[in-house]
């Protein structure tokens, strides 16, 4: 802004230094919260020291966009990708990351590793695959999201999930099936990086970044990569589904900005998230210390104590006052009713919303929900105590 400023507006140029130079007048801090765009089948999550985006394909928006002879290779930015940056690491993806980059490996991805041309599919975003669960719910603070993904030019289908917490993204992925005669991935991360890896038993550390609670059989690889004459060092995670999987799966944990001790610490503590279920049906998980419990529910069904009479996504808060909130969304657009039972005793509702259209609170709370098709998505809140 101040070299715009510079160039187009000498005296905006002024003002704008006099307050840059001013030590009375405090920088505000970022914003802390989560930003779900189910239109755009995006999300950002943002905390104290670390933020994250999360890029989606949808029936509505393509795996990526390319024309003009531009971004031939991006075929796989709208899989699950998901950007994160850590306190120092603004700069994680410019840097000629987008040439050097395995575009076959970007972080957050479930791939098959299908050979693609460059330009593969319909230019100018209309690469749109046939999934149309793809969004998830959010409290503005917290959020569960998910795609159902069909991959581009492929036979791979997967289920993925992505629980965004304080210090901690917990990412699920189910029913990872292909037909493609070649192995299928799913990328922990790809950083650009020429910094040290420590690897535990069931943890990574990438020096100055962040940590990974990762299966055992995590591969991990430390490369510099060359497009014409510029170089870049990269550190890769990645598990393996192997050729043709049918109904694979996976459980990881992105910590951004975390130590090696707390690394170890979180690795060393199962209890700290419980996995309520993995599958095509639901995915969903349950974290004590924040009173979450949150599920994509991609078809009717339970997850522990959340119960949903139609593909949905959930998610239920209980709060250090007493209160408890359930952020509920229709991801699919479809939905002319809807029923959600929390199997948790509540006293009454505090807050509603216009389109709850009967609510039992008790020894289990039951919400049912009217026309959601046409809120594109968007979360709905219910305050209870």
């Amino acid at each position: 802004m101040l070299e715009a400023a510079e160039r187009d507006d000498l005296a905006f140029h002024a003002r704008l230094a006099a307050i840059l130079d001013d030590d009375a007048i405090p920088a505000a801090d970022e914003p802390v919260g989560h930003r779900l765009l189910p239109m755009s089948a995006r999300a950002v999550h943002r905390r104290p020291g670390w933020c994250a985006g999360l890029s989606m394909a949808s029936d509505r928006v393509g795996h990526y966009e390319h024309g003009n002879g531009e971004n031939l290779r991006g075929w796989h930015t709208g899989s699950g990708m998901l950007y994160w940056w850590a306190a120092g690491h603004g700069d994680q993806y410019s840097d000629s990351f987008w040439p050097t980059v395995d575009p076959y490996r970007l972080p957050g991805t479930t791939v098959s590793t299908r050979r693609l041309p460059d330009g593969a599919g319909a230019g100018w975003g209309d690469t749109c695959p046939p999934g149309r669960w793809v969004g998830g719910a959010t409290d503005g603070l917290y959020a569960t999201v998910g795609q159902h993904l069909n991959g581009l030019e492929s036979t791979m289908e997967a289920f993925k999930s992505w629980f965004f917490l304080d210090d901690a993204i917990v990412c699920l992925g189910a029913g990872i099936s292909s037909q493609d005669e070649v192995p299928v991935e799913t990328i922990v991360d790809n950083r650009r990086t020429e910094t040290s890896l420590t690897r535990g038993e069931n943890w990574v550390y990438l020096e100055g970044h962040g940590g990974y609670v990762v299966p055992e059989g995590v591969h991990t690889l430390q490369e510099k990569r060359t497009y014409g004459l510029v170089s870049r060092s990269y550190a890769t995670l990645w598990l393996d589904h192997g050729v043709d999987p049918i109904s694979a799966g996976y459980f990881y944990m992105l910590l951004p900005g975390t130590s090696a001790e707390e690394t170890q610490a979180r690795a060393a503590d199962p209890a700290w998230v419980d996995v309520l279920a993995n599958t095509p049906r639901q995915q969903a998980v349950r974290i004590p210390s924040l009173g979450i419990t949150a599920a994509n529910f991609w078809n009717e069904g339970t997850a522990g104590p959340l119960t949903a009479s139609a593909p949905c996504a959930v998610l239920a808060r209980e709060n250090p006052d007493g209160t408890a909130t359930v952020s509920v969304s229709d991801p699919r657009r479809d939905l002319t009713e809807l029923t959600v039972t929390w199997h948790r005793p509540t006293t009454k509702i505090l807050q509603s919303h216009p389109l709850v259209t009967h609510a039992s609170p008790g020894q289990q709370l039951t919400l049912t929900f009217g026309d959601l098709s046409n809120q594109h998505g968007t979360s709905i809140t219910v305050t209870i105590s």
